[in-house]
């Protein structure tokens, strides 16, 4: 029985790959950006969702889907923003997927959005493991939640194309380490981008709508994110808690696929 099961959930997780596949090509021919945010209950993801939708809604055409087990609190929350949203209630299902994404778009034109917000539902087992066609996976956790989190979910960290550190309004109160927070992050999942910020006081909140208009437009405007590709390579500097101010120049790939056929 315990193989049945197992031979049920590949199938389950295959089907669903194929299905994101599907709009991931519908979403690249659109040239949609489609972003999805990974947490647990209480990290302040629809928070910080709903400030993040006003400040792109001020430059381009955006549009969310909230999923959650019950009830539509966070979609009317987010309904303040001034954007479309829309509710997936997933009832048993603890995650979104791409059957769910499929069906709430009908009625919808993606063609006309230039952004799509997937607020998925809070948990970083279940929704890890499900590929949504998005272009950027985000995961948040608050620092209330300990400098442990990603080593206690090492799929969700390990298949994030950026961690958000949230609440950092509260760092001092819960006397956070985030000298250890990133240190259990890079151990899960090397190099992937670190931004932290807090809804509350805006503080990080211009660096992280900085990073993600930047992918929105290399997605909307290829040609032109290549040609500046090219011309101006991108630099900053940064100090690390051990060492000197220094400079890295990167060239930042924009979009990818990530199909995620994990099983525990």
């Amino acid at each position: 029985m315990p193989m049945r099961v197992v031979e049920i959930a590949r199938s389950i997780l295959k089907k669903n790959s194929t299905l994101a596949l599907g709009l991931r090509e519908r979403f690249a021919k659109q040239r949609t950006y489609v972003f999805n945010l990974l947490s647990s209950p209480g990290a302040g993801k629809t928070t910080l969702l709903e400030a993040t939708l006003r400040e792109l809604n001020r430059r381009y055409a955006v549009a969310a889907l909230v999923g959650d087990q019950a009830t539509d609190n966070d979609a009317v929350r987010l309904h303040r923003s001034g954007v479309p949203v829309k509710q997936i209630t997933t009832g048993g299902e603890c995650r979104l997927d791409a059957i769910m994404i499929e069906q709430a778009l009908e009625g919808w034109e993606p063609a006309t959005l230039d952004v799509l917000a997937i607020e998925n539902v809070g948990n970083l087992i279940c929704p890890a493991e499900y590929d949504l066609g998005e272009d950027l996976r985000v995961v948040l956790f608050s620092v209330t939640e300990g400098e442990d989190k990603p080593l206690k979910y090492p799929l969700a960290f390990n298949t994030a194309d950026v961690v958000l550190i949230t609440k950092t309004d509260l760092s001092l109160a819960t006397d956070f380490d985030e000298v250890a927070a990133r240190q259990a992050i890079d151990r899960v999942h090397p190099g992937v981008p670190i931004i932290e910020v807090s809804a509350r006081s805006g503080d990080g909140c211009d660096g992280w709508i900085e990073f993600l208009t930047a992918r929105i437009d290399a997605k909307r405007f290829p040609l032109a994110a290549t040609l500046n590709e090219h011309s101006h390579p991108h630099m900053h500097s940064h100090a690390h808690a051990d060492g000197p101010e220094h400079e890295h120049v990167h060239d930042h790939p924009h979009g990818h696929d990530h199909p995620h056929d994990h099983m525990h």
